[in-house]
């Protein structure tokens, strides 16, 4: 079980003080966040959270678990650590978030055009193996007991091996 202080007083002299309430330890914060121990360490590690040290128990308050939660979600995103860190970094430097905003605009439209784009390609990709499907479908109704050739079945070139002259 992780330490956890008695009152806000007890957290590390130059700490802000918080209600005890807003306070706990990382089985708790990663139970609440939905990730492992491991996660957590993990993150603050990269510098991304540093949570109230009592000792060598780590004391999450509100805030490392609201970054926690924006971290999260930044992942699922598909934000690369190094943009959220960014991202924070100018959470922590711009009170005003005017600059905070307008790099999160930049952002989520490039990675919207990036995910466009992935988008076009799957269906690309699922138009291509649709056809395939009905194809390979189709030949087996019209030759049933005979297995498909598989050169036919993917209605491509028949692969050469590099010995035509046989």
């Amino acid at each position: 079980m992780t330490a956890r202080p008695s009152t806000a007083a007890e957290l590390s002299p130059g700490q802000p003080e918080e209600a005890v309430d807003d306070l706990c330890g990382i089985q708790e914060a990663a139970r609440q966040l939905g990730v492992t121990m491991r996660t957590l360490r993990f993150y603050e590690d990269k510098g991304l959270i540093a949570p109230h040290r009592d000792g060598t128990a780590r004391i999450y308050s509100r805030r490392e678990i609201g970054r926690m939660q924006l971290i999260l979600r930044g992942k699922r995103l598909g934000f690369s650590i190094r943009e959220i860190k960014d991202f924070l970094d100018l959470y922590d430097a711009d009170p005003e978030h005017h600059v905070q905003i307008s790099q999160l605009i930049v952002k989520v439209s490039t990675r919207i055009k990036h995910l466009r784009r992935q988008r076009e390609a799957i269906e690309q990709t699922l138009e291509e193996l649709c056809s395939i499907e009905k194809q390979a479908e189709a030949w087996l109704r019209s030759h049933p007991g005979t297995p498909p050739p598989v050169a036919h079945a993917l209605d491509g070139p028949a692969v050469s091996h590099g010995n035509d002259h046989d």
